[in-house]
């Protein structure tokens, strides 16, 4: 089981408390605004109070989230909140004339503002407090025109139920995003950061009480005898071998990570020394037939007191066990055993490249579809003998079957360069509609009028500000044009109304930001080598699709390096870890300083490193150049391999170059210097 560092979960706590006391003080200060401005009318004072006591609880919410946010009943404490900010809100909507008023439509905003920011479980306990507090300002208020509840309740019921869905595709493609970041492409373990989370969290519960834990290091007897006789292909299918037994063998709470190379780690929970003698035996006889192993454990609290210790006693212990075996490389038979023992793994949580953008793109049609049904409702089931009933049907079919074409297009529209202007023209097409249907309804204050400004939030919370932004100020200004023009319409109606949606806009646009910004962070952790911060496995196989279909569309050459270091194996044995991480690290930034700006680097795993050559460039020249440079601390064997002479994909130009690698080294033995 994966998880999160305290930390990180208490963060994301408290910015949801924040966020809800933030949204939770919109209603309180637009409605000291109208209160003070009409101060002449009745029960004025009442709603001030009222105000100033919602801002008082937003304020203290905001000041305790930190604290609250540690406390195990942070959901309940939200709720709670969220349930007085909602009795607040009816209250004012009772004193401000009922949900036809200025202040009507304070109880549904929040409700849809609170789909973004608390899990859907709880949104359930949310939105039946709000239809509860909706209910009361009806019964307590005075009589709204006919079908206005029916149409806001609907309209509002489906923008939260949007916004609601969008959260949650947004949370699940954050959550696979952090399963990648942490996972290691080729073996399903997790990788060096993972594990390093996942001791972190099981050290601070051993220190409060929760028990032991051992850690296992292992490390594969002559890995590079495998990769130098039977070719990376074979290594790379065996150490796949290796992390599926390890997974195997291991409880439900166990974790197995690959840190690099051959060398892998596992984590023991409630694992004493005299537990983890018997595993590191039982996985000793588990590997010996296709992947034999030194091993070394280490075990909290008696071996040490921290992780950093924890390594260095198990990596002694290793290394001592690595001196009294006799080691030898698998055979070619055992190679063959565990390539045809792989297994195929369970489906992988992927991540598409457009899928965010696909998503954002049907929000806006799914939004058109259902506020064009919930008018279409209203003029069935409430004017049916309207005047221009035709023209508000027809409108709405309009509306319906260009949101279902958007929907419908979604994925070819999230490939296609058409995609802005398109969408620009259905956001035009659809705030216009909204606009023409409440112009014959007879204003913006009538039950349809909403639909102008409705979809606003959910725009800005799936959309790029910069695109958002200029449709947002545009519907808005197209509300207030129908709003002077058409009808009588109270002034204070329309500014509470476009301030509220503008509040809501920007918190919207907040939250989606925020998102956006974890998105990056959590897709360049998936895609780059924590050791080395260059691409890794998965990262450079996204960019070598992108980057030889580009080089075919524009005729470019590209070709494809395989870098191999020489005895980097007994350099780690003789110096240590350490020793080999720097090298490592030197390696990955002297290719990146070295090869072209447009050029891709990346670590396949332990000392594979691969240069994707996008340049007019002579491949073999660059080869030649960067075993030069790198020779300074290390010696470097090197294939390389042309597209569209050797290959047209990254399997066959890696079989050419690896090909060439292993042609090129030198009999004699080679070792990384320091």
């Amino acid at each position: 089981m994966k998880r999160e560092s305290l930390g990180v979960v208490q963060r994301s706590r408290r910015q949801s408390l924040r966020a809800s006391a933030a949204y939770g003080a919109v209603p309180a200060v637009l409605a000291a605004a109208y209160a003070a401005g009409t101060w002449g009318e009745p029960r004025r004072a009442s709603m001030l109070v009222v105000a100033v006591a919602m801002l008082g609880l937003a304020a203290f919410g905001w000041t305790m989230a930190g604290r609250i946010a540690r406390t195990r009943w942070w959901i309940w404490i939200q709720l709670t909140a969220a349930a007085v900010n909602l009795a607040g809100s009816a209250g004012l909507g009772i004193l401000g004339g009922g949900v036809a008023g200025p202040l009507g439509t304070f109880i549904p905003l929040s409700v849809v503002l609170l789909a973004i920011v608390v899990p859907p479980r709880a949104f359930l306990v949310s939105a039946g407090l709000g239809v509860s507090a909706y209910g009361c300002v009806l019964v307590f208020s005075d009589p709204p025109p006919p079908g206005y509840p029916l149409v806001h309740g609907l309209a509002f019921a489906c923008v939260a139920f949007l916004c609601l869905r969008h959260s949650a595709v947004l949370a699940s493609l954050r959550r696979r995003l952090a399963d990648s970041s942490r996972t290691d492409p080729l073996t399903g373990c997790l990788n060096r950061r993972g594990f390093d989370e996942r001791v972190a969290a099981e050290l601070a519960d051993a220190e409060r009480g929760d028990g032991p834990v051992t850690l296992v290091l292992l490390d594969l007897d002559h890995f590079k005898e495998v990769n130098d006789t039977h070719g990376h292909r074979a290594g790379d299918e065996l150490l796949a071998w290796t992390g599926q037994e390890l997974r195997a063998d291991l409880r439900a709470h166990d974790a197995v990570g690959r840190l690099g190379g051959d060398e892998f780690a596992m984590l023991l929970p409630g694992t004493d020394a005299a537990d983890a003698e018997i595993v590191v035996e039982r996985l000793r006889q588990r590997l010996s037939g296709c992947a034999p192993a030194s091993l070394g454990s280490a075990t909290f609290p008696g071996d040490a007191s921290d992780f950093a210790g924890l390594l260095l006693a198990a990596d002694q212990r290793l290394y001592r066990d690595k001196a009294a075996r006799v080691r030898r490389a698998p055979t070619a038979a055992a190679v063959a055993g565990a390539r045809s023992g792989i297994r195929p793994s369970g489906p992988v949580a992927a991540v598409e490249a457009r899928e965010r953008r696909r998503h954002s793109i049907a929000d806006p049609g799914w939004t058109s579809m259902t506020q064009t049904v919930v008018a279409l409702v209203y003029v069935v089931l409430v004017a049916n003998d309207h005047p221009h009933r035709t023209g508000m049907v027809a409108l709405s079919l309009w509306g319906f079957l260009t949101g279902l074409a958007v929907v419908a297009g979604a994925d070819w529209l999230s490939r296609s360069r058409l995609a802005r202007p398109l969408m620009l023209a259905f956001a035009f097409s659809a705030f216009v509609s909204c606009a023409a249907i409440a112009t014959l309804d007879g204003g913006v204050d009538k039950p349809v009028g909403i639909g102008v400004l409705i979809s606003i939030p959910l725009l800005m919370l799936g959309m790029r500000p910069e695109v958002a932004g200029p449709v947002a100020l545009a519907a808005g200004g197209l509300y207030l044009l129908v709003g002077l023009r058409v009808g009588d319409v109270d002034g204070w109606y329309l500014a509470v109304q476009m301030l509220e949606m503008a509040a809501a806009a920007t918190a919207c646009a907040l939250q989606g930001r925020a998102a956006a910004g974890q998105r990056r962070m959590l897709t360049r952790l998936s895609r780059v080598d924590v050791l080395t911060d260059v691409l890794n496995r998965r990262g450079f196989a996204e960019r070598f699709a992108a980057e030889v279909a580009h080089s075919r569309r524009i005729g470019r050459d590209a070709a494809l390096l395989v870098l191999d270091l020489d005895g980097f194996k007994q350099l780690n044995d003789a110096r240590g870890h350490a020793a080999g991480d720097d090298l490592l690290r030197w390696v990955a930034a002297t290719l990146r300083a070295r090869v072209h700006p447009h050029d891709i680097v990346g670590r396949l795993g332990g000392d594979e490193f691969v240069v994707l050559l996008t340049d007019d460039g002579d491949a073999f020249e660059v080869a030649a150049e960067l075993r030069t440079v790198l020779g300074e601390r290390t010696g470097v064997s090197i294939g390389a391999a042309v597209l569209g002479v050797d290959g047209d994909d990254f399997d066959s130009l890696y079989a050419s170059a690896d090909a060439r690698l292993y042609l090129q080294k030198k009999p004699a033995q080679r070792y990384a210097r320091s």
